[in-house]
């Protein structure tokens, strides 16, 4: 591994909702976006007659589901129209509750995306997504039955690869990063405009917004930081801000450590005492930097060997897994950088790795789940194809794992231990 070394490990622990048994998931990555959930027991191999139900969705897409009580919610589209699926699933039966349909026309994508690849956030109330169109970036609030509840445009969406963002929840407000492409422009195109922005749930009236740098469009889905002493943090990464921490009541920015050379697509990860975001590009040049956090951030190391561009890390205590996209997996002592193993299991990895209890759970692009064991010791438990190509993140649930393919939702498992 290469790695630079430009600070020390720290002695005070982060404190952060990383870990959760609560049986929702809310959001892009689950509980603070971290991916992991204790006292659940999954099985690590499985065949089809173990599904509790599979359903054919209308469309394709690469949302991933999120779920409240006895409702799955996730978008789907289109390929050929752009038309927009916002779908609600019963959780016990599989069957479609509602479908509510939006027409739109077809757009310039990346050949990996899809014109559904925003996963929603899910409150008691209210599920919130949102997408793009040529000309517009429709962010909106329906409740679980269906009904429209407020929608605001955003304006223009100014990208290469198209809508991939995910809407967070905190406190009494959806947040979303609007970051937008400000170079490598085609002829007569104008910069987009980038914001960090936040609405009332409610209402869809805006809190705030605070304006941030543009380069290149980022899909960084924040997450919540919580100091041990000291208000909560809104964290988030781009290229051209680096990774930054905002107040999440007004949106004033705390810090800043500009540490990202490349596209920020994976979200942040808190493990070890640090934040750990990465940057990358379809060429390579991929690295993981691992800040410390405070008023004056550090960058504690860097990883540049094998590092995950899309998808997002997972942590288990003092132990960070990266999952390259070019199946190589990494579990490292997430506070020094040191390698506990790297291994190849092979395939192409879109989606990101979840863990669930001492499993970690990802899904290969072509639909294969891989499940690996969480512990600084390697070992592969089960290889378990779904049938059908992914690029979605799993979700967990009231004992239940979730896995979209490009046009199917699965369940599978059973209650909670």
């Amino acid at each position: 591994m290469q790695k630079a070394v430009f600070g020390l490990a720290l002695c005070g622990l982060l404190t952060v909702v990383a870990a959760s048994s609560a049986q929702e998931w809310t959001r892009f990555h689950g509980p603070n976006g971290q991916g992991a959930v204790e006292g659940v027991d999954l099985p690590g191999t499985w065949s089809e007659s173990d599904y509790n139900w599979k359903t054919k969705l209308p469309g394709i897409g690469h949302s991933s589901p999120v779920v409240w009580g006895n409702r799955v919610f996730l978008l789907s589209a289109d390929p050929e129209t752009a038309e927009r699926y916002v779908l609600a699933i019963d959780a016990q039966s599989g069957a479609i509750v509602w479908n509510k349909n939006y027409p739109s026309e077809p757009h310039r994508l990346h050949a990996r995306s899809s014109y559904a690849s925003c996963t929603p956030a899910v409150d008691a109330k209210h599920v919130y997504v949102a997408w793009s169109t040529p000309k517009q970036t429709l962010l909106k609030a329906f409740d679980h039955n269906g009904n429209e509840v407020w929608s605001n445009d955003l304006g223009r969406w100014q990208s290469q690869h198209g809508f991939g963002t995910s809407p967070i929840l905190y406190k009494n407000m959806v947040i979303l990063h609007n970051s937008q492409q400000a170079n490598q422009l085609e002829e007569g195109e104008k910069p987009g405009e980038s914001f960090m922005m936040a609405f009332d749930r409610k209402t869809g009236e805006e809190i705030w917004r605070t304006p941030r740098a543009s380069v290149n469009v980022c899909y960084c889905v924040p997450c919540i930081y919580q100091p041990e002493n000291g208000p909560a943090e809104l964290i988030c990464a781009s290229t051209a801000d680096g990774m930054f921490s905002l107040d999440p009541e007004t949106g004033k920015e705390n810090w800043r450590f500009v540490a990202f050379d490349k596209r920020v697509v994976s979200s942040p990860i808190i493990a070890g005492g640090l934040i750990f975001g990465s940057t990358g590009s379809g060429g390579g040049g991929n690295s993981v930097a691992a800040i410390k956090p405070g008023k004056s951030p550090e960058l504690a190391y860097q990883v540049k060997t094998q590092a995950p561009y899309v998808p997002t890390m997972v942590a288990k205590d003092d132990l960070i897994f990266l999952w390259y996209d070019k199946g190589i997996v990494s579990c490292l002592d997430a506070a020094t950088g040191n390698v506990h193993w790297r291994e190849r299991i092979g395939g192409d990895f879109s989606g990101s790795p979840i863990r669930v209890g001492d499993k970690l759970y990802c899904l290969d692009g072509d639909g294969t789940v891989v499940v690996l064991k969480a512990d600084k010791t390697f070992e592969q438990i089960g290889r378990n194809p779904l049938g059908e190509d992914s690029r979605s993140t799993p979700a967990v649930a009231n004992g239940r794992i979730y896995f979209r393919t490009y046009s199917h939702l699965i369940s599978l498992g059973g209650k909670s231990t």
